[in-house]
């Protein structure tokens, strides 16, 4: 089976091609470093052609309300229209667990569009909700951090090694399209804060962490539990604490300007 990975040679994106080959399917890296821009439509018709599936793991790469809606929402059309032409039987994307309840988020808007475009296309569809990654827990620290303090919101979230992202969008791609939404989160409930003064700690990161009951995430108040997948939701196998114990546990060299980004990786 041929699979077009749209940004296949990010954090996830590559993680997911090598776990395609190994199954045996032809997997595509499609990115604009190989000739390939979701944005521009460059390339697309000829890495579209014999393709059964494509999966979209792209992320923007400028975080301004505006350019986010645009990139997602161009992008996004792009895509669906070369896969029409081509005959794609599949559009598989990631997205993240709670973007419906987040519309207070720039970031977030533009991902309720990118998911309603694909809803409302003909190419049949699999949408994958997932929650925050265990590696970009540090970088939620840093731009979580006032100066004095790292101010969280007061919430929990369910997060998930890339590794078993990258696992259940592959399961998901190899399946039969569900014109629908699967969540996907990892095997453990936490405070947010809790979880990132865990991380914190290996890297000698003295920083407070706090829970602030004013914090935002990527712009948006979070109740309770809009960062939980529901009871449905499919769950990764790594623990947070064998996670840490992993050479996965070394922070990524890319900074991510937003928390919202963690949930997927840029077009790279």
């Amino acid at each position: 089976m041929k699979i077009v990975v749209i940004g296949g040679t990010g954090l996830i994106g590559s993680k997911l091609v090598t776990k395609l080959r190994e199954h045996g399917h032809e997997a595509i890296a499609a990115s604009p470093n190989s000739g390939v821009n979701s944005v521009t439509g460059e390339g697309l018709a000829e890495v579209l052609k014999g393709a059964s599936v494509v999966v979209d793991v792209s992320n923007a790469p400028a975080w301004e309300d505006a350019a986010v809606m645009s990139f997602f929402e161009t992008s996004t059309r792009n895509l669906l229209n070369h896969e029409a032409a081509a005959g794609v039987k599949h559009h598989v994307a990631l997205s993240v667990v709670g973007t419906d309840r987040l519309s207070e988020s720039g970031y977030f808007r533009a991902k309720i569009v990118q998911e309603k475009l694909i809803k409302n296309e003909t190419v049949p569809y699999t949408i994958v909700q997932a929650t925050q990654f265990f590696e970009f827990l540090k970088q939620l620290a840093d731009i979580s951090f006032d100066g004095k303090k790292v101010r969280l919101p007061d919430a929990l979230f369910q997060p998930m090694a890339a590794d078993d992202v990258a696992s259940a969008v592959g399961k998901v791609a190899v399946g039969q399209p569900l014109n629908g939404t699967v969540e996907i989160g990892g095997p453990e409930t936490f405070r947010i804060e809790e979880l990132v003064r865990r991380r914190l700690a290996p890297l000698n990161d003295s920083r407070e962490v706090i829970a602030d009951p004013n914090a935002l995430y990527s712009g948006a108040k979070l109740d309770e539990r809009t960062l939980v997948p529901g009871k449905d939701a499919r769950l990764g196998e790594t623990h947070f604490a064998d996670w840490l114990k992993s050479s996965a546990s070394q922070p990524p060299t890319a900074k991510l300007p937003s928390a919202a980004v963690a949930t997927a990786t840029k077009q790279s």
